[in-house]
């Protein structure tokens, strides 16, 4: 990954060399701070590193106290407009803001952020999209485009820059992804700020994770990228697990049970699909944290062992015997009846 500024979010470090920790956003009310924590706890368990809660009134910014208490990761409070509820956040002990200095009210009051924030240890996020962009550089450049996001994003960054403050990370997110791959290329190579990466406004279901994978695999390949968020409507646990699979997917993150099994074809001799489906759930529940190991679920012995040389263990089926393999070299044969149950027993010896 390209070599950022070290940006610590509470306990957790931002860019600097750091992985690339999971980002989400809590949908509850966060005046509500049993339901916002209780959420965010959910969200912890998935594997959620660092959340954000809007901060949109007095009584959200009150609740953060409580909120910090039922929580172990990182919150970060959601501003828009009103400065006074970036400076009550802060006091209450959020630990990153996310804000727009543009639309703060002006040189004074984001002097007045930046000296908060420079006193409670807080990290700010430049946040810009599409819909945020200043309206003379959407004139100037035709639409949102990645030029228009990134003089924005650059403009704010050097008014806090002005006050001596330098603990920030950039998002500059559109909705489109070729726009947000070039946008972040862009931005990557006018600054050293970490970058957080992700789609906005990507809708819900299978094509925000196409979305997100498409731009995120792009930016994270060219070592680009220090945080992330899956954006997608409807449960944030799910933006989590769409995070943990690209980032296993780009070879960031070995953690959990990863399935390899081919797409089947004429020669293929069992359900493979409800094979693979038994084994990743009877593997998942039972790999400790931290833990990793990449299973192969293959649909014939004529080219399994081979396609899936890099898994741990894994099996290929034929009609008259089945291939037991480890390291992608054959451990041994087993009965097409008992091939699952053999495969995950030997998983399991090898996750103790």
């Amino acid at each position: 990954m390209k070599n950022t500024r070290k940006v610590m979010a509470g306990a957790v470090q931002i860019g600097g060399g750091a992985p690339v920790t999971i980002q989400s956003m809590t949908n509850t009310d966060t005046a509500d701070a049993i339901a916002t924590a209780d959420q965010i706890l959910a969200l912890e368990e998935a594997g959620c590193e660092i959340v954000r809660s809007s901060v949109y009134n007095e009584a959200c910014a009150k609740a953060i106290l409580e909120i910090k208490r039922r929580i172990h990761i990182p919150l970060v409070a959601d501003i828009h407009f009103d400065w006074r509820l970036a400076i009550a956040a802060m006091e209450n002990g959020v630990d990153k803001l996310r804000f727009n200095p543009g639309n703060i009210g002006g040189e004074e009051n984001v002097k007045r952020l930046a000296d908060c924030a420079k006193a409670h240890h807080v990290p700010m996020r430049i946040g810009v999209n599409g819909g945020s962009a200043e309206k003379e550089l959407l004139r100037k450049y035709g639409g949102p485009k990645p030029e228009a996001l990134v003089e924005s994003a650059l403009k704010h960054v050097r008014m806090l820059e002005k006050q001596s403050y330098y603990d920030m990370v950039i998002s500059i997110k559109s909705s489109n992804v070729p726009n947000t791959i070039e946008a972040y290329r862009l931005m990557s190579r006018e600054c050293d700020y970490p970058l957080h990466i992700g789609v906005t406004e990507a809708g819900g279901g299978e094509m925000a994770i196409v979305k997100a994978a498409a731009a995120m695999g792009a930016l994270l390949v060219d070592g680009i990228g220090d945080t992330m968020r899956v954006s997608m409507t409807g449960d944030p646990v799910q933006e989590v697990y769409a995070a943990k699979e690209i980032l296993k997917a780009m070879g960031l993150r070995k953690e959990g049970v990863e399935i390899v099994s081919c797409p089947t074809c004429g020669r293929t001799c069992t359900d493979l699909l409800s094979a693979a489906n038994r084994v990743e759930h009877e593997l998942s529940s039972l790999i400790p944290k931290g833990k990793y190991l990449k299973v192969a679920v293959m649909g014939c012995i004529v080219n399994g062992p081979g396609e899936a040389a890099e898994a741990d263990i894994g099996v290929a089926f034929g009609k008259s015997g089945c291939a037991l393999f480890k390291g992608g070299k054959l451990f041994r044969t087993v009965p097409l009846e008992t091939a699952v149950d053999e495969l995950i027993t030997e998983a399991k010896v090898m996750m103790e």
